[in-house]
């Protein structure tokens, strides 16, 4: 095991102008000294002294499709020489035909007219689509949302994500929200199973609605003081919770019962993430309103959006300049998000994903079973959670798995005679859970070098 990593003497240099000119505020350092980055292919970074890692959560899943990937890199470059930029109040090609695609495929599974709205992020689709929401309900600035639930660090954004943290220094800036604990069975009650538990859950959120006296409902008027009930279908920096199947259908239920709206925030899930275009999709309800960011663009540029339902957001009720950003729409993230539909059209992503997660899901269920610090493992598609406890399985260990990342960034790791690091993502309610989220092209040989190299972090763990 090697000693602590020393920053390069041209890193050292880069690193002491980032202490003395670079905000804070828009970064973490996970580990100490930072790496420097110089160059990505498919599944791999490497460092300025070219040292390769495997990268296991991709940008917090924003390269679904792998780093540097040629054609959606080419759809950037052929965009570049024709139309590279133009205002946003314009229209071009790419617009239209990227919101026909999503909003066709929206009407061919949930069975519903929506249209497309476009801004430059995940954080900035969710400010917009708290606008529709409002728009639509008479103003109502009160939303649910979950416990573990993260929807972005903007004012309005940070609201309506459970952390507290994002909030303490700036407070609430109109929307509030109630958040309602998720079903995460692995620390849930004990005597139910997952579906059980999954119901419980939603049976507990229809007690608001009993009596007026359980202050979210007015039973006489048949109003509910809430809009909107925002959702991750699969929990993103919550820890990769995965909800039972049944979980959402019954939710909507209650939801559709006193007229609030279902928000899927799919900005890390979406776009195959989880074998389906949208991960809402598993569960088998209409949502009213989907936000997606992220992966659209394979990270290339900052492009995300909502769709909704005609009813929320058709001209007459949500008319021309309701939001607007100078970036919106732009000719360069909608040319690579239409090869990106063009591209997972061709091949069954579907498949393909739902096949790597088994195999993957299988390797760390026998991890698991050789380390008893691995409390939990689950997965859907290739979003794959690795929960790390103390010696009794349950008990959170951060400290532990806050080892395991820096270890994996010293890149000393040695696999049939190769040396590599391995990036590893940190998550969940206690930060002690691994989140998984590998390029969606990721090979079955580099399924299993990453489980080989997770088992030298494990043993490292367990012997330190």
């Amino acid at each position: 095991m090697s000693d602590i990593r020393i920053a390069s003497a041209e890193d050292q240099i880069l690193l002491d102008k980032e202490a003395k000119y670079c905000s804070y505020g828009d970064t973490v350092h996970y580990i100490e000294p930072p790496r420097i980055f110089s160059r990505c292919e498919g599944s791999y970074v490497w460092d300025t002294e070219d040292q390769a890692y495997l990268d296991l959560q991709m940008w917090y899943s924003a390269v679904n499709f792998g780093y540097a990937n040629p054609r959606l890199n080419n759809a950037l470059k052929q965009q570049i020489d024709t139309l590279p930029q133009i205002a946003s109040q314009y229209l071009h090609k790419g617009k239209i035909e990227l919101s026909e695609m999503i909003a066709v495929d929206a009407k061919k599974k949930f069975g519903l007219d929506g249209r497309v709205h476009f801004n430059v992020g995940g954080s900035q689709s969710i400010e917009d689509s708290l606008k529709v929401v409002r728009n639509a309900t008479n103003g109502k600035s009160l939303m649910f949302a979950f416990e573990g639930g993260y929807h972005g660090r903007t004012l309005g954004a940070s609201s309506i994500t459970s952390s507290y943290r994002y909030r303490r220094r700036y407070g609430h800036f109109g929307e509030r929200a109630q958040f309602i604990p998720f079903p995460y069975h692995f620390r849930g009650p004990k005597g139910m199973t997952k579906e059980e538990y999954g119901s419980h859950c939603v049976q507990q959120f229809a007690r608001l609605f009993e009596t007026e006296y359980n202050g979210v409902w007015d039973p006489k008027v048949g109003q509910s003081e809430y809009a909107a009930f925002y959702v991750e279908p699969i929990q993103g920096t919550g820890g990769y919770v995965i909800p039972p199947l049944n979980f959402y259908r019954e939710l909507k239920q209650v939801l559709d019962q006193h007229g609030i709206l279902m928000v899927s925030d799919e900005i890390q899930m979406g776009f195959y993430r989880t074998g389906k275009l949208w991960s809402i999709e598993h569960f088998d309800v209409q949502p009213d309103v989907i936000v997606f960011g992220k992966a659209l663009t394979n990270g290339l540029n900052p492009l995300g959006g909502i769709w909704a339902r005609e009813e929320l957001i058709n001209p007459k009720i949500f008319p021309p300049g309701s939001t607007h950003s100078t970036f919106a729409s732009n000719p360069l993230g909608t040319a690579v998000g239409l090869e990106m539909f063009k591209m997972t059209s061709e091949v069954d992503y579907g498949a393909m994903v739902m096949a790597k997660g088994k195999f993957f899901l299988e390797g760390l269920q026998d991890l698991q079973k050789r380390f008893p610090i691995i409390g939990d493992v689950d997965g859907l598609g290739l979003a794959l959670r690795c929960e790390i406890c103390g010696p009794d399985g349950f008990t959170p260990d951060k400290a532990t798995l806050d080892y395991m990342v820096e270890e994996g960034m010293k890149g000393d790791m040695v696999v049939d005679g190769r040396k590599l690091g391995l990036i590893l993502d940190v998550g969940g309610y206690y930060k002690n859970v691994i989140t998984l989220a590998p390029s969606l092209e990721i090979s079955y040989p580099e399924i299993e070098l990453g489980l080989k190299l997770l088992e030298q972090l494990l043993v490292r763990a367990t012997k330190r």
